[in-house]
């Protein structure tokens, strides 16, 4: 079964992520908030939020995992053409409201968003506390792609994409891989199997692999100028 969390008790403890359901596959826990305090706990414990609108909060920490190390990042040759002919400007936090709404409009395959307004605003405030991270395609002055993450240590926990040019997320995600790899960070977490992040260089370890890169890179320090 899984573990029922308390929503008045933000620092409340995460059950081992070993305890985790198989089926449905990483299902850890139910319940709580999305307070800063919660949210940065679960991260550092490699435990992500997913849920409908209508369900109480899940809590997931899957096997096997995906991730990508910046120095393994793949840019295929027709990609580098493509991004050469249509060259987009890549801003780091400059709007990261923006992009979390963004990447919150449900998908041609989708009726509904999992990234609903108290999500949102969770993330918001952790992007205010210097935590959670955008990253931005932009062409012509408009906002055309990106995505948003949470820095803990060296590991850029990825939560969510959206384009509305073609190549433009795989234009933001390759310049945070190469910039992640300059400032020292070791992995980005994608969290599960995605083709079109597969196609960029990510491989799948399992969840006792993605614990020990967890503990090793933590609590290290990337270099200081970071994110500045």
């Amino acid at each position: 079964m899984i573990t029922i969390l308390d929503p008045d008790l933000n620092n409340q403890a995460f059950p081992p992520i070993e305890r985790a359901l198989t089926e449905p596959d990483g299902l850890l826990a139910a319940g709580g908030c999305l307070s800063s305090q919660r949210l940065m706990n679960a991260y550092y414990h490699g435990i992500f939020p997913w849920y409908n609108e209508d369900d109480p909060i899940l809590w997931w920490s899957p096997d096997p995992r995906l991730v990508l190390f910046p120095d393994k990042i793949h840019i295929s040759k027709s990609l580098k053409k493509a991004l050469r002919q249509q060259p987009f400007t890549i801003r780091f936090n400059t709007d990261f409201a923006a992009v979390i709404h963004a990447c919150s409009q449900p998908r041609d395959y989708e009726k509904n968003t999992w990234l609903n307004e108290e999500m949102q605003q969770a993330y918001i405030q952790l992007h205010q506390q210097g935590h959670a991270h955008s990253i931005e395609a932009w062409h012509q002055g408009n906002l055309v792609g990106g995505l948003y993450g949470v820095a803990i240590g060296k590991i850029f926990f990825g939560e969510s994409m959206f384009h509305t040019q073609t190549n433009a997320s795989k234009a933001a995600f390759i310049t945070l891989a190469q910039q992640l790899k300059e400032w020292r960070y070791e992995v980005i977490d994608c969290q599960i199997h995605s083709n079109h992040l597969v196609s960029l260089g990510a491989e799948e370890i399992s969840r006792q692999q993605f614990s020990r890169l967890l503990n090793r890179y933590r609590q290290s320090s990337p270099r200081r100028d970071a994110w500045t």
